[in-house]
Parts: C-alpha cells; sequence; structure tokens
C-alpha cells in the first residue's frame, strides 16, 4: 500500500491533492495562518469537486517521511479543525508505515448536502419544433440565432450535432436564488453545474426527449422512466400540433404528470398563424378533458402555479431567437410547487437504472431517478433481478447529482450512484438498486388493466409488443382475461408475460406498451406469488 501512496505522491501536488508534512495547534489555528490554510483547503475541494485529498507526513517533494504518534494525532487534529472551518469533514483515511513513522491519505468533503427543492421536468413534443433550443436558451440565457445553435448545450453526442436531430435523452439544469433565476455561463463546465445544485434554494432539471418518430422508446423511457413533476410539451407556431405531438401528450397524460405547453420559434410565424395554432392547441387539450390557461402575465404565472393540477394546462407562447415568453416561463418553474416527499423518504431506498458507464478514476456508475427512500455514501444495496432472478450485494461507492457530490441521494433526484461489487456485464437498463428491506421482487408473469389507444387489427392470445415500465422495456406476452380479443378503443385485464427475463415491478405501477407506434397504456393490478414461475 506504501507504495501504491507512492505512485500518487511522487506526481507532486496537483488539483485537489495536497501534501502536509506536520501541522501544530500553536503555529497552524492562529488565526491568520489558519485563515491562510482553510482557504486553500477551500481551493482544492472546488478543485475537486467537493472533495479534497491530503497526505500528512509527507514532504511537499512527495518524499514519505512519517509522523510519530503524537505530531500524527495532532496533525490529524489541525486538518480537522481547518474542515469545519470550510464546512468540511474528514470523511476517510488511510494509515500506512513510512520512514519515520506513520503517513496518512486522508479524504475531506463537504459535511453536509444542500437542502433544497429538486423539480424535475420531461421535455417533449415533435422534431424540430425546438425543445432542446428553448431548454438550452431557457438554461443558459443565451438567445438563439434561430439556427438552433443553444441546442449543443444538450446533445453532446457528436452525429447529433451534426445532424441536429437529438438521438437520447439529455439532461439540463438550472436554478432559483432569491427568486432569482441562476443560469450556466459555460453550460459545458461541470463545475457550473455543480455549484448549481450546491447553492440554489430550488433547482430545476429538465429530461430533453427525443422528437423523431422512430426514437419513440427513447421518447418514452424519458417520460416514464423518470419521476416527473411536470411535463412541458413543445408546439412549433408554424406547425402546429402533429400526430407526434398527440402522442407525447397522450403518454404524459397516461403517467398522470401535469403538463405545460409551449408554443415556440413564434419569431417565425405571422400572429394570425399563432393564433390558429392556439386554438389548436385549446381544441387538442379540451378533447382529452383538460382546461388551458393562457399565461400572458407574471400574474398568471402565479395563479395558475397555485392552482395547477392535472387538469388545468398552462399555455405559453414563446421565443428562444427574442427571447419572448423566457420570463414568464421562469416565473411558472420558479412558483410551481412539488409535491411533499416526506412519506416517500420514509420507504426504503429504491432507483430504476437508466444508464450504465464507466468514469475513470470512479468505476462503474449506474444513474437514474430516485424512486424512493434515500441512498447514503456506503451504504450496502442490492442489484438486481438477474436473468435467473437473483439480486446481489453490492456497496453505493459515491453519489453525485449534475456533478455535485452528495453524502445522500434523495427520493426524485436524478443521481448516478458510482457502485463496487458488480461489472457493467452484469447490470442492464430495467434493473433496480435498493435496499434490502425494499420488497424486491422478480415477476415473470402480471396481470394489468389495459386501455388500446390505437390498433389495426386485434390484439389475441399471444400477442407480443415492448412494454414500458419505469425504465423497463422488454417484450411481453399477453393474453386477454374478459374477453377473447381487444381492439382500439377497448379496456381489458390482460395477463401479461416478460418473454425473455424477469424485471422487478409492482402492483400499481403504470405501464405503456406500443409496436412501433404506442398501443395503450394500463396500470398493473396484480402480482401472482409465484413470481418468476
Amino acid at each position: 500500500m506504501t507504495d501504491n501512496i507512492y505512485d500518487i505522491t511522487k506526481k507532486g501536488e496537483r488539483q485537489n491533492i495536497e501534501f502536509k508534512e506536520n501541522l501544530n495547534r500553536d503555529y497552524h489555528l492562529k488565526k491568520e495562518r489558519k485563515q491562510q490554510l482553510a482557504s486553500q483547503m477551500k481551493y482544492r475541494m472546488e478543485l475537486g469537486d467537493g472533495e479534497a485529498v491530503y497526505f500528512i507526513g509527507v514532504h511537499d517533494d512527495g518524499h514519505l517521511i512519517g509522523l510519530s504518534r503524537e505530531d500524527f494525532e495532532e496533525t490529524l487534529f489541525v486538518l480537522k479543525s481547518l474542515a469545519e472551518e470550510v464546512d468540511a469533514e474528514v470523511l476517510d483515511m488511510e494509515k500506512h508505515p513510512a520512514e519515520h513513522g506513520d503517513v496518512a491519505k486522508v479524504l475531506i468533503s463537504r459535511s453536509h448536502d444542500p437542502k433544497n427543492e429538486h423539480m424535475l421536468v420531461g421535455v417533449a413534443g415533435h422534431v424540430d419544433h425546438g425543445k432542446s433550443t428553448l431548454v438550452g436558451t431557457l438554461t443558459t440565457g443565451t438567445l438563439d440565432t434561430g439556427s438552433g445553435g443553444t441546442r449543443i448545450f444538450l446533445d453532446v453526442q457528436k452525429h447529433e450535432i451534426e445532424r441536429g436531430l437529438s438521438a437520447d435523452l439529455s439532461f439540463a439544469v438550472y436554478g432559483f436564488c432569491n427568486e432569482k433565476p441562476v443560469r450556466l455561463k459555460n453550460p459545458l463546465n461541470n463545475r457550473e453545474k455543480s455549484k448549481i445544485v450546491e447553492k440554489c434554494e430550488k433547482v430545476v432539471s429538465f429530461v430533453d426527449t427525443v422528437g423523431h418518430e422512430p426514437w419513440l422508446r427513447t421518447t418514452i423511457r424519458g417520460i416514464v422512466g423518470q419521476k416527473l413533476n411536470y411535463g412541458l410539451l413543445v408546439v412549433d407556431a408554424s406547425q402546429g400540433p402533429t400526430h407526434i405531438t398527440k402522442e407525447h401528450l397522450g403518454i404524459i397524460l397516461a403517467m398522470e404528470v401535469p403538463v405545460i405547453v409551449a408554443v415556440t420559434k413564434i419569431d417565425t410565424a405571422t400572429d394570425e398563424r399563432v393564433l390558429e395554432v392556439k386554438n389548436e392547441v385549446f381544441k387538442l387539450l379540451k378533447l382529452v378533458g383538460r382546461i388551458p390557461y393562457m399565461v400572458k402575465s407574471f400574474e398568471d404565472a402565479d395563479f395558475v402555479a397555485e392552482n395547477m393540477n392535472q387538469h388545468i394546462v398552462p399555455v405559453l407562447k414563446v421565443s428562444a431567437v427574442t427571447g419572448d415568453g423566457l420570463k414568464l416561463l421562469d416565473e411558472l418553474f420558479l412558483r410551481l410547487k412539488i409535491s411533499s416527499k416526506d412519506e416517500d423518504l420514509k420507504k426504503p431506498f429504491m432507483m430504476y437504472i437508466d444508464r450504465i458507464y464507466s468514469v475513470t478514476g470512479v468505476g462503474t456508475v449506474v444513474s437514474g431517478t430516485v424512486r424512493q427512500g434515500k441512498v447514503k455514501k456506503g451504504d450496502k444495496i442490492l442489484l438486481g433481478p438477474s436473468g435467473t432472478g437473483e439480486f446481489m450485494e453490492i456497496s453505493a461507492k459515491s453519489i453525485e447529482m449534475h456533478h455535485y457530490k452528495k453524502e445522500t441521494g434523495e427520493s426524485g433526484e436524478v443521481v448516478g450512484i458510482s457502485i463496487t461489487g458488480a461489472d457493467m456485464d452484469d447490470i442492464r437498463r430495467g434493473m433496480v438498486v435498493c435496499h434490502e428491506n425494499y420488497p424486491a421482487m422478480a415477476v415473470r408473469e402480471f396481470e394489468a388493466e389495459v386501455a388500446i389507444f390505437v390498433h389495426p387489427t386485434t390484439i389475441k392470445n399471444g400477442y407480443e409488443c415492448i412494454t414500458h415500465i419505469e425504465t423497463i422495456a422488454e417484450t411481453v406476452i399477453f393474453k386477454p382475461l374478459d374477453k377473447e380479443y381487444l381492439s382500439a378503443g377497448d379496456n381489458g385485464r390482460i395477463r401479461m408475460r416478460f418473454k425473455y427475463r424477469p424485471c422487478c415491478i409492482h402492483e400499481g405501477q403504470k405501464l405503456i406498451f406500443r409496436e412501433g407506434r404506442s398501443k395503450g397504456f394500463g396500470t398493473v393490478t396484480k402480482i401472482p406469488l409465484n413470481r418468476i414461475s
């Protein structure tokens, strides 16, 4: 282990790594010197996104000297005192023998997570209606040139930038401090995103979905697979609502998520056309039993935010080029309420996995929206189910939210959890990570109450399609229970069976099923006792 420490220290101090040979109370805790060292620690933590690594008993040149027991304890005491000064704490320490005593690698981190409101908004709508551009402009305050340039702040994959089409979910964030919007000056700087999570009283995270029809599966994942507080449906002021607009609206409503409609690109349409599209939007919303409410002023935004529910739908006219309507959107997001998560926090931790990736120096990371409870750094948790229905024990090594390192991940937050105990090959989207006291179920077969949107033929015993539950997207085999078959417009009870592998689901969850376009939605109503047969 000493060799490992030497491999690190021989490269010298850098980024968030600091060497201290010896610290003592009498000198290093004097007011002026303490302030200097505290500022130094704060600087190291800034470079380390909230964490600093101190090596004690180590010379400035990286030579491992070591400290006597008495000097070691005093140095550690001073280090802890400095950490308290910058609202941090010693989280971990590795002690190793050296030439004249002991050296140690000491991990220092923020002592608490910020207490703020977190709102999660899913953004949907037809391709080229300006979803990513609107979110990019809203979160940065940079007006678009009319070519969709601000969307680059969300879509970072090379082929997405070249083609101008989103192909996967994108995430963006901004916040509010003292009721004023805080935007990203450099949205490609992860430290800026981290500071928004740390400093803002209210954080708004956007899940930007895909408008191109071939990627409907990804759009459904963005709406069904996240614990959304609100949906933002975007409609082009020139083109108006399309079949994709209607489909995305249907999915949002099926998930019982309150929705906001933004009529975008109003700078590209005449006043008469904008009015026509506004009337088309109103007609569509009324057709699905919703009450449209035109937001024209701050007073309107405040009123609708105070009274909004699943039935009232605020409608705004906006332009990412001129900035029209953006301040009203800010006001709406500032005022919109977030349901209390007190009850959810009392439940055992559980999160459906949405993404799996590897980070250099961190290892395997799983990310998603925490569905309930909270997970702490260092917790022993379960991962599963595997193809045979088993759950394996893993550890939560670290937790991040928009690149802000946190001690805990709570219900409703989009987090990445670095884990140990499982390889990337063991993990797939749709699995869960949970505490051992969560009633994790490996289910192969279940019953659901469903409604069919549209289908050209009949749905009979043996019909197969992709079914989405949370981040699960699996082939399911249908068996109608109330009648021989179901067709467009029908409601009925279905027995469903995952074709290839069991999944972790429970009664009451919403589902969307599709073959090509989405076909219907439903609710899980019954899970047999023999869950993985």
